[in-house]
C-alpha cells in the first residue's frame, strides 16, 4: 500500500515537471505561430470615414465671375464678395502664415516655422522670398515687407482651380505668368481668370501636390512618400490613393475647418495638435487579432504597414553644398545625372544622393520635436539635428514611427558657430546663383535675419526627420514578425527596451539552458532510480 501511495507520488511529481516544461514552450510556439498568421491574415477595421458628398455650387452660374479679370487679386476680390469670411479663417492658418508658436528650451514662445526655420535642403527663406514663395498661398510675398493683412493677397485659385490650366510661377513671389514663359524646360502661359474662376471646386491631388509633391527643389525631392505620381498610382504603391484601390484625395484624411487643414509637418511643427493619425478611421485597436492589437500601443501603424517609400520615383537622401560651384571649361554649368536621370551634381546646388524602394528608419515619437532656431550655437563634431523628434520607450505617448532620414552638408559661420542663411536667389550682386561667392551671400543672407557674420566661414553636417505617412503598402507586403524580432532587426537602433527575439542575455541564455539540463538530468536520474529500485525488488 505504502508503494503504491509513493509510486503515485512520484509519477505526480514527474508530471508538474513536465508540465512546468512544456507548457511555456508550447504556449510560445503558438503565440509566434498565430502572430504569424495574423500578420498575413488579419483584416483591418475602418470607421469614421466618409467622403464628402454635398452637392457644391456650380460657379458659372454667378455673374460675378463673369467678368475679364485683370489680375488674379481680382479674382479673389470677387470670391470675398460672397466668401465674405473665408479670408479672415484663412490668415488664421499656418498655411498662410507659415508659422506657429515654438516653446524654446528657455521656456520662451516664438512664432517658428516655413518663414524662418532652416532646414537642409533649400536652408531658408529669408532674402530668397521670390523663389521659395511661389508655393505660398498668396500673391506678391517679395520680402519681408509682405502684408499678412491684405485680403486681396490670398490666392483662392492655387487650391480650388479644377481645370489644371492655372500655375504660379517658380520665382514668381506666387503669382503667375502676364506672358507666355518658358523655365527649366516649362512653359506657362497666362491664366484664363474668367474659365478658372467659374470652374472652382474641392480641392483635389493635383491642388494639393502642387507645392507638396515637388518642395525642395523637384518631384519627390523632399518627403519620399508623396510625389506626382500620387496623382495616378495603383494600390501597390498606396492602398488609399491607388486609383484601383480606395482612390482617396489628400482632403479625404486631411480634414478641413474653416480652411484649417488638419496635419503637421514635423520638419517645422514642434506641438502634438491639429494631426492627421491612422486611428481616425482605424481604431486604436484596428485588428481583429488581439496580439497584433497590443503592437499598437508602441508601434504607429505606419511602421508595420509602409516598408518602403519612394517606390516609384527615387528621393533625395543627402545634398552637399560644399561642392558647389563647380563649372565645366568652357564657362558652363556642370550638370551630372545616374541612370534614373536623376541629378547627382549641379553648379548651383552641390551634389545629391538619390535612392528608391528606400526602407525607413524607425524613431521613437511622441508628436512633439525640437526645432534648430537661427542664432542656435552648433558643435560640428557632431550631426547637427535641426528637428529632432521627441520619444523613447518609457514615455507612454511615444510609439515606433518610420522616418526618412536626410542628411546634408550646409554653410555655417565658423567662428560665431551658428547655422547661416545664405541668400541664394536673387539678381542683386551678392546672390550665390548670381556671383558664386559664398561670403557675399552669407553676408547677405544674415543680414536679413539680424545677425552678424564673422566673413568665416565653413560646413556643418546636419540631419532632418522626416516621419513617413504614405505610400501604405497592401496588407500581403505589410512587415512580419520577423522582421523586427530578429537578428536583422529593423528597430535594431533603438536599443532602450528589450525586444524578444532580436535582444539577447548570455546570462539569461546560460541559466535558462542550464535550468533545463538539470531539469533533464533530475527526470532522468528520478527514473534511473525507479527503475534501480524496482529491479531489487
Amino acid at each position: 500500500m505504502h508503494s503504491t501511495k509513493k509510486s503515485g507520488k512520484s509519477f505526480l511529481n514527474q508530471l508538474i515537471l513536465f508540465i512546468a516544461i512544456a507548457i511555456p514552450w508550447l504556449i510560445g510556439a503558438i503565440y509566434i505561430n498565430k502572430t504569424k498568421s495574423a500578420a498575413k491574415s488579419d483584416s483591418i477595421t475602418v470607421v469614421n470615414f466618409q467622403r464628402d458628398k454635398a452637392p457644391k455650387a456650380d460657379h458659372s452660374k454667378y455673374a460675378v465671375l463673369q467678368q475679364d479679370f485683370k489680375s488674379p487679386e481680382g479674382v479673389t476680390a470677387a470670391c470675398l464678395s460672397c466668401h465674405n469670411y473665408t479670408a479672415g479663417d484663412i490668415m488664421k492658418t499656418a498655411h498662410w502664415n507659415w508659422d506657429r508658436d515654438y516653446v524654446t528650451e528657455t521656456g520662451d514662445t516664438i512664432k517658428l516655422g516655413k518663414k524662418n526655420i532652416l532646414n537642409n535642403f533649400c536652408i531658408g527663406i529669408p532674402s530668397n522670398e521670390p523663389r521659395c514663395t511661389s508655393c505660398h498661398i498668396g500673391y506678391g510675398w517679395k520680402n519681408n515687407q509682405f502684408d499678412f493683412k491684405d485680403e486681396n493677397r490670398v490666392d483662392c485659385l492655387i487650391c480650388h482651380d479644377k481645370t489644371g490650366t492655372y500655375k504660379k510661377f517658380p520665382s514668381g513671389a506666387g503669382y503667375p505668368v502676364t506672358e507666355e514663359t518658358v523655365s527649366d524646360g516649362v512653359t506657362y502661359f497666362p491664366p484664363d481668370y474668367q474659365y478658372i474662376a467659374a470652374n472652382v471646386g474641392t480641392p483635389g491631388k493635383d491642388n494639393c501636390g502642387a507645392c507638396h509633391f515637388t518642395g525642395g527643389g523637384g518631384n519627390n525631392v523632399k518627403h519620399g512618400d508623396i510625389a506626382n505620381e500620387m496623382k495616378q498610382v495603383t494600390r501597390e504603391v498606396d492602398v488609399h490613393m491607388g486609383v484601383d484601390g480606395a482612390n482617396m484625395d489628400c482632403v479625404d484624411c486631411h480634414k478641413t475647418h474653416r480652411h484649417n487643414i488638419s496635419g503637421n509637418l514635423y520638419s517645422i511643427a514642434s506641438t502634438d495638435t491639429n494631426r492627421v493619425s491612422c486611428s481616425m478611421c482605424h481604431t486604436e485597436i484596428p485588428h481583429k487579432n488581439n496580439i497584433l492589437n497590443v503592437h499598437s500601443k508602441k508601434v504607429a501603424c505606419q511602421t508595420c504597414h509602409i516598408p518602403q517609400f519612394a517606390k516609384v520615383s527615387a528621393t533625395k537622401m543627402s545634398w552637399d553644398w560644399s561642392t558647389a560651384g563647380q563649372f565645366k571649361e568652357d564657362g558652363s554649368y556642370k550638370i551630372v545625372k545616374d541612370s534614373m536621370g536623376n541629378v547627382t551634381y549641379h553648379t548651383m546646388k552641390g551634389s545629391f544622393v538619390w535612392e528608391k524602394n528606400v526602407s525607413p528608419e524607425y524613431q521613437w515619437f511622441n508628436g512633439r520635436a525640437k526645432h534648430y532656431v537661427i542664432g542656435d550655437k552648433i558643435d560640428t563634431s557632431e550631426v547637427v539635428s535641426l528637428n529632432g523628434l521627441e520619444g523613447r520607450y518609457a514615455d507612454n505617448r511615444s510609439k515606433i514611427v518610420p522616418v526618412k532620414v536626410h542628411l546634408a552638408k550646409q554653410i555655417y559661420d565658423s567662428e560665431n558657430n551658428y547655422l547661416i542663411n545664405p541668400h541664394l536667389f536673387g539678381k542683386d550682386s551678392t546672390a550665390y546663383w548670381k556671383n558664386y561667392d559664398w561670403k557675399k551671400a552669407a553676408q547677405t543672407g544674415m543680414d536679413s535675419v539680424g545677425l552678424p557674420f564673422s566673413g568665416k566661414y565653413g560646413f556643418a553636417e546636419t540631419e532632418m526627420s522626416w516621419p513617413v505617412n504614405h505610400m501604405v503598402a497592401p496588407m500581403s507586403e505589410s512587415l512580419q514578425c520577423a522582421d523586427c524580432h530578429g537578428a536583422n532587426s529593423r528597430i535594431a537602433a533603438l536599443n532602450d527596451f528589450y525586444l524578444i527575439g532580436r535582444d539577447r542575455s548570455k546570462t539569461l541564455d546560460y541559466a535558462g539552458f542550464a535550468l533545463i539540463v538539470f531539469s533533464a538530468f533530475g527526470v532522468f536520474v528520478h527514473a534511473f532510480m525507479r527503475i534501480l529500485g524496482k529491479n531489487k525488488k
